[in-house]
């Protein structure tokens, strides 16, 4: 395979592994998180302490204890002492621990019901999913019958039923509850996969480490951009009885994972990129000459002449033999 097509395709893949990291993210957050009656049930306690939304169940229970209570009652009697001290009622009763036990339980059972309902496939006709308000109207009653109230034992305990999911939005619900199931396992896997072949098949595979782990952190980013336009479009297409600040609790409660996991995401993608950045620099780093090891030294020599003439020096002179004229 030629050096271009490697490239080439490595960068395909790291591309794709980028882009599934937000959506396995999301997708893996329904299919585990929201899907999971326990994890539920331990985001949305907390809850029952929240102020926006105790102050939205009062109003809420108070109104329909009202309306029950309302029909053959003086209109003056009723707005002027009834419906403020049932709202009090209500008010008080939502910062007890049997509201917390109400609240825990409500949210439970109104769980269990929602997922029945999306993982129901038997052909049979779709019914809303509602749950029902009777035993806070019951704790309720209790209270105002211990306070003396009047008109307290004329409440009648009914079962009050909220929807929580229409019967007419239960089929797209369905389908794509089903469709998250399956891309909460797979879109991870494949994020994953794609990612360690594209650094396989990279030339460069440092450059390819980086790009990957940049990638990441974008895809963190993006994670965490969908998260925050996500909650401005909830809180502006509710109804006109829903309270935003509580909705808006509602919201941060169960989105709490996707933002700490977005987070993680920027954080590792940013500090792999920096470490792969600073290993390559210090690869390419020439390195400085080390001292050269010193030479043995050596003894100088003497010039040839030299050393004849102080060699002739030294050895003792011959006498000389008289020659023939003297003699």
């Amino acid at each position: 395979m030629s050096r271009r097509l490697r490239s080439g395709l490595s960068a395909v893949l790291i591309a794709l592994s980028c882009l599934l990291v937000p959506l396995g993210a999301l997708s893996a957050w329904v299919a585990y998180g929201l899907a999971d009656t326990g994890r539920y049930v331990t985001t949305v306690t907390p809850l029952a302490g929240d102020p926006d939304v105790r102050e939205a169940i009062a109003d809420t229970v108070g109104d329909a204890i009202v309306a029950q209570i309302r029909p053959g009652t003086d209109a003056r009697l009723l707005s002027g002492m009834v419906v403020p001290f049932v709202h009090d009622a209500v008010r008080s009763f939502t910062q007890t621990a049997a509201f917390r036990t109400v609240w825990t339980e409500g949210n439970r059972a109104a769980h269990d019901a929602v997922l029945r309902a999306l993982r129901q496939d038997d052909g049979a006709r779709d019914q809303p999913v509602t749950v029902d308000l009777a035993p806070v109207a019951a704790h309720v009653k209790a209270r105002l019958t211990e306070d003396n109230m009047p008109l307290a034992d004329r409440i009648p305990v009914t079962h009050t039923e909220v929807a929580l999911v229409p019967a007419e939005d239960l089929g797209r619900l369905r389908t794509g509850y089903h469709v998250l199931q399956l891309a909460g396992f797979w879109l991870p896997v494949g994020a994953v996969v794609f990612a360690a072949s594209g650094i396989a098949l990279a030339v460069h595979r440092r450059r390819a480490v980086t790009a990957t782990a940049l990638g990441t952190a974008l895809g963190g980013a993006l994670l965490a951009l969908t998260v925050t336009v996500g909650r401005r479009l909830t809180l502006a297409g509710l109804p006109d009885d829903v309270s935003p600040p509580a909705a808006g609790a509602v919201y941060d409660a169960l989105t709490a994972t996707l933002r700490t996991t977005a987070w993680v995401l920027i954080a590792l993608g940013l500090t792999a990129a920096a470490l792969t950045w600073l290993v390559r620099r210090r690869a390419g780093r020439p390195h400085p000459p080390g001292p050269h090891p010193p030479s043995p030294r050596r003894r100088p020599r003497l010039p040839l002449r030299r050393r004849r003439r102080g060699s002739a020096a030294q050895s003792p002179a011959q006498p000389q033999q008289p020659t023939r004229v003297k003699a």
